[in-house]
């Protein structure tokens, strides 16, 4: 039987494994370190997002006889290799930063230590998650600064793979968006969802007018009126006459759309809906929002450049042996070298709050932990269980929250520039 997510392995993972096994060093202790050498081109910070779903895929990563089967009939692997994948469960330790936080250049998101056997495999399973929760959580916290409290509706699924949709609406919902879309996300997570028609049920009526009757008439007057299939100027004048003064709000998808705003609020006003709202649609991305900051929108829904992370679809994390038997190991490579010994950080703060530094530093150096500072990792997994108590994706917006308010002003800028909080890190 199939037993769950042991097939997120590469070949070249069970190829070190195999290599391993023969040499007699797959049993040496290990710790493997995922980071992200530099932040995309442009930003800031990055947001950690995905972490809770490594630990829930953790837990199903084991090899059944599906998954043998299926390696075996590749011929690639030895017998070797498969006898040992058909004990397998993971029962080392992982530390990292919750869900929430914020990260920069070298910081030590996720730290795996066990036997150099177990967390080989979990490479490709751990990199997957993380660089595209990270990279759609970063990019969704940037709009929903840009938004400045106006309510933000990821609605993306049509514009990527039918899982990674899934994860980006949650991703975006601890961010900072208000709701999705997408109606697995709310099964799977307890995502807010809201959604309107498109214009395939406008054009299905003989008129515009049958169109929003109909939807008025199933949905109620609060419901949202796609008010540009035909004229902006008609469809919002036959919107309002079909659903009164208390229609919920209109939404636009096309066109300038800051004129199309201002022109909406005027005539919604004239109408006598002046509770109605504007919802503003049509690829928009963080500096699309900001830029409609002065204008009468209510909210605004994001697709293709949410779920995509807005021009940086991977948060370019790597996973790398930082540590063999306490001893640590260091990649020396040009431009991809890498810092030995497991790690931890301190985020050093101002007594006003605000983030200044981030300490990174090796597990056997600690650092001083001033009264404003706080050590970000936390224990994840202990002996291959799962830590008890780890925050909620509630929990984790709101981490995300403060965090933002702790940077520098500057660090919320859409602009390039260097990362809010500069990274030091300690021998």
């Amino acid at each position: 039987m199939t037993s769950g997510t042991a097939l997120m392995t590469d070949q070249y993972e069970l190829t070190m494994l195999d290599a391993a096994l023969a040499d007699g060093t797959a049993d040496r202790r290990a710790t493997f370190e995922v980071f992200a050498r530099s932040l995309p081109h442009g930003r800031r910070y990055g947001v950690v997002a995905g972490t809770a779903r490594v630990l829930e895929s953790l837990t199903r990563f084991s090899y059944g006889d599906d998954e043998l089967a299926a390696l075996r009939a590749t011929g690639a692997l030895s017998e070797r290799v498969l006898d040992h994948l058909a004990g397998f469960r993971f029962a080392g330790d992982v530390v990292g930063y919750p869900e929430g936080e914020l990260y920069f250049p070298g910081s030590p998101v996720l730290s795996v230590s066990g036997t150099f056997a177990e967390c080989v495999l979990l490479e490709t399973l751990v990199l997957s998650i993380l660089n595209h929760d990270c990279a759609i959580a970063s990019a969704a916290a940037r709009m929903a600064t840009a938004a400045a409290g106006r309510r933000l509706i990821e609605m993306g699924s049509r514009r990527t793979h039918e899982e990674a949709a899934v994860a980006a609406a949650r991703a975006a919902y601890l961010a900072g968006f208000d709701a999705t879309s997408n109606l697995e996300a709310a099964a799977r997570y307890g995502v807010p969802t809201t959604g309107t028609s498109a214009h395939a049920f406008t054009l299905l009526h003989d008129t515009e007018e049958e169109a929003f009757r109909a939807q008025v008439a199933a949905l109620g007057v609060g419901t949202t009126l796609l008010v540009d299939t035909y004229d902006i100027t008609e469809g919002i004048e036959t919107a309002v006459r079909v659903a009164g003064p208390e229609l919920g709000a209109v939404r636009i998808d096309s066109g300038d759309l800051g004129v199309m705003a201002q022109r909406a609020r005027q005539q919604l006003d004239a109408l006598g809906a002046t509770r109605t709202r504007v919802v503003l649609s049509g690829d928009l991305d963080e500096h699309a929002i900001a830029g409609l900051r002065a204008e009468p929108v209510d909210a605004y829904g994001v697709g293709t450049s949410v779920v995509t992370g807005s021009g940086a679809p991977t948060a370019g994390m790597v996973y790398k042996l930082v540590e063999v038997d306490g001893r640590p190991v260091a990649k020396r490579s040009s431009s991809k070298e890498s810092r030995g010994g497991a790690k931890s950080a301190v985020r050093r703060h101002r007594p006003t709050g605000t983030a200044v530094e981030e300490v990174v530093h090796r597990i056997d150096h600690p650092v001083e932990v001033g009264e404003h500072d706080r050590v970000v990792p936390v224990d994840l997994v202990k002996a291959g269980e799962t830590v008890s108590g780890l925050p909620s994706l509630a929990d984790a917006r709101e981490h995300l929250r403060r965090n933002l308010v702790a940077i520098p002003w500057e660090g919320l800028k859409l602009s390039r520039g260097e990362p809010a909080v500069p990274t030091t890190f300690v021998p």
